[in-house]
């Protein structure tokens, strides 16, 4: 009796799949009518989803060709994904998709638009399917809801990922672009920082700058900040430690365009103004790089 009761429990006990996910076994065969129903009907399916993207006017930048081969693909790995309860396949088609779409202007919001309006389809086949058996009805559904929701959930994550590294891409070429090392003369640098300076974009700039001393074989920079309007004192101590780096590399690093704040800054973490040669603004700031490097600039004539 003990026996029969232990085989009993056995029997309903959840298996875990490849994501580990649970499925008794009554889950994996109403999982497996299911999946036999979404490929049997897999034209009609596909081509009703396509149609309703289409009328909920998603994925606008595409043509309908476009969006009818996008949608087989989707849907297949969607029908995959539900018979094995693996989702790496879509994982990967996801992130694939997303780098294909996202440089043609998609928008998050179109992606999970189109994979909701993909469960609302296949849940309406069910219906129609089982509406003279209503507890079967219930079962398959309950069966299909939480796997429904884990591909939903893992389609709208890879969009989201990949349209985050695109930002950071374009976010670290804007800093590049806005922090430019310009060599104006032999062994010498400019390096005019213009606007807000955070930690990110202050470590950014020391990496871009050493490295153009190393290239350039720099013997003299000039670091003009007239286009800062203010700095914390983190930064601060960075521009200090930017500067000491410099010198260790050979070069002499020439602040130009401190502005009353700035100055106050300095002054007020203590910094070791001894360490910095300062001079008012650009122009005086070449002229002394220029004396350093042994140019001797006069008037013509």
């Amino acid at each position: 009796m003990a026996k029969d009761k232990q085989e009993s429990r056995e029997a309903t006990q959840p298996v875990g799949d490849a994501a580990g996910l649970p499925r008794s076994d009554t889950t994996a065969a109403l999982l497996r009518e299911l999946v036999a129903h979404l490929r049997q009907n897999r034209n009609l399916l596909r081509e009703e989803w396509v149609v309703r993207i289409v009328e909920a006017r998603l994925l606008t930048a595409m043509t309908r060709e476009e969006i009818f081969a996008e949608a087989t693909s989707v849907y297949d790995s969607y029908v995959e994904a539900l018979e094995t309860g693996t989702f790496e396949a879509l994982q990967a088609y996801a992130r694939n998709l997303s780098e294909r779409i996202i440089p043609r202007g998609v928008e998050t919001h179109e992606v999970v638009g189109i994979v909701l309006l993909l469960r609302d389809v296949l849940a309406r086949s069910l219906f129609a399917k089982y509406q003279a058996d209503f507890e079967k009805l219930n079962r398959i559904l309950d069966a299909y809801e939480p796997a429904a929701n884990r591909i939903a959930n893992t389609v709208a994550v890879g969009f989201v990922q990949e349209r985050e590294r695109v930002i950071r891409q374009q976010q670290e070429a804007i800093r590049e672009l806005s922090t430019p090392v310009l060599q104006v003369r032999e062994r010498l640098l400019i390096l005019p920082i213009i606007g807000v300076i955070d930690p990110q974009r202050a470590r950014q700039l020391t990496e871009q700058l050493l490295r153009g001393i190393r290239t350039n074989r720099a013997k003299v920079v000039v670091i003009d900040i007239t286009g800062v309007a203010a700095m914390d004192a983190t930064v601060a101590n960075h521009l200090v430690q930017t500067v000491e780096a410099s010198r260790l590399l050979g070069a002499t690093v020439i602040v130009t365009g401190l502005s009353p704040e700035i100055a106050q800054t300095l002054v007020t973490i203590g910094v070791d103004l001894g360490k910095m040669n300062t001079v008012g603004d650009l122009q005086g700031g070449i002229e002394q790089a220029e004396r350093l490097l042994g140019y001797k600039v006069g008037p013509l004539g």
